[in-house]
């Protein structure tokens, strides 16, 4: 059988939230993200299957600036290549 392992060359520190490998399969990777400042948890980016991309699944309602979202919408973009 032939195995593909996922290769990982992402950006991972972003002004204010950074991300973290929490779990890697075959073809896919689970990240932890936190708040740089509390370093508290946000929650994770994982692949979602039934929409066949990575998502982001929050922990709790939470408030999210501009910025902060465009920082995960660049992680996610990057998991894409």
């Amino acid at each position: 059988m032939n195995k593909i392992m996922v290769e990982i060359d992402v950006k991972t520190e972003y002004k204010f939230i950074s991300f973290k490998m929490t779990d890697k399969k075959l073809r896919t990777t689970t990240w932890l993200c936190t708040n740089n400042r509390a370093g508290s948890e946000l929650r994770i980016i994982k692949w979602y299957g039934v929409w066949r991309q990575y998502c982001y699944f929050p922990t709790v309602q939470a408030v999210y600036s501009k910025g902060c979202l465009e920082d995960i919408a660049d992680f996610i973009k990057q998991l894409k290549k």
